[in-house]
């Protein structure tokens, strides 16, 4: 039996959330507004169901619709995937390129790469997010991302992705000129470590259990959702905590944090490439090479 959703009435739908109104949605989707109150009424006679409500000049999704709409967009996402894979294995190059940092990974080290891609392919377009910890892996997990950069050692399963080591992440323990453990008796130990609050970067993952690190038990914590907020929160005296050092050297130098050195030092992590397995857009595989190189 053949379905009555089609991706034309799931992309009137999205138009219709994402402006507010029918109205709005035609203009965006560069139709009459007859032919989106059409489209809508048409799929609620298929269905069953009422997908809209009014609620003064606005047209809000009812729980049916948003359910609908929701799960519907990842049926867009998909086709877009299929669309763009289907060129990919006519012409080689990808026309888009997603790329996910860690928090921990730089821009600045990226840009470099980014400068030599377009240089080569100067109509590629590149997208660039942040994650941290589990979200990085997440997101190419569920394929929203065709690249990590930066990604820390996972915890759960891989399956379907390939990885490798690029670089060393080297932690040291800072905090700033004012904050009282400036002034303790050093090297620190855990216990008066955690008498201060630390100041941690959330793990953005949505739908994995999120991860922590270099937490104590019972410490009090101030949540940041990225490095550079945690470093301005250390410098302001905020909180203490493990900084990437190549990100805090001038930092370190100018006095605004303090290295303390610490009875039980803090092991490098390792900091990955994560992609999914097959992939033979050449941009991805042009970029896997270049990081070869060093």
């Amino acid at each position: 039996m053949p379905t009555p959703l089609s991706l034309e009435a799931l992309e009137v739908l999205d138009a219709i959330d994402r402006k507010g109104s029918f109205a709005a949605a035609a203009a965006a989707l560069y139709r009459v507004p007859s032919a989106v109150t059409y489209s809508v009424g048409k799929l609620e006679e298929d269905l069953g169901v009422t997908l809209f409500r009014r609620e003064g000049r606005r047209s809000v999704l009812t729980p049916a619709g948003r359910v609908l709409l929701e799960q519907g967009r990842e049926l867009l996402q998909a086709a877009e995937r299929l669309v763009e894979t289907t060129r990919q294995v006519e012409r080689g190059w990808e026309s888009t390129l997603a790329i996910t940092l860690d928090s921990l990974y730089s821009f600045e080290t990226l840009a470099p790469h980014l400068e030599a891609l377009y240089a080569l392919r100067p109509d590629i377009e590149i997208s660039v997010a942040e994650e941290v910890l589990g979200g990085a892996w997440e997101a190419v997990l569920d394929g929203r991302t065709d690249l990590v950069i930066g990604a820390t050692e996972p915890d759960g399963s891989t399956q379907g992705l390939a990885s490798r080591a690029i670089d060393r992440c080297r932690w040291c323990f800072a905090v700033a000129p004012g904050h009282p453990l400036a002034g303790a008796t050093t090297p620190l130990t855990q216990e008066q470590i955690k008498a201060h609050r630390a100041v941690v970067v959330r793990d953005s993952s949505r739908r994995l259990p999120p991860r922590s690190r270099r937490i104590l038990e019972a410490q009090a914590v101030l949540r940041v959702q990225t490095i550079e907020q945690k470093i301005a929160a250390q410098a302001a005296g905020l909180g203490a905590g493990f900084l990437p050092r190549d990100r805090v050297e001038a930092h370190l130098r100018d006095g605004a944090l303090v290295e303390l050195p610490l009875a039980t030092p803090e092991e490098d992590s390792s900091l990955y490439l994560v992609w999914r397995k097959g992939e033979r857009g050449r941009a991805l595989r042009w970029l896997l090479a270049r990081f070869d190189q060093g």
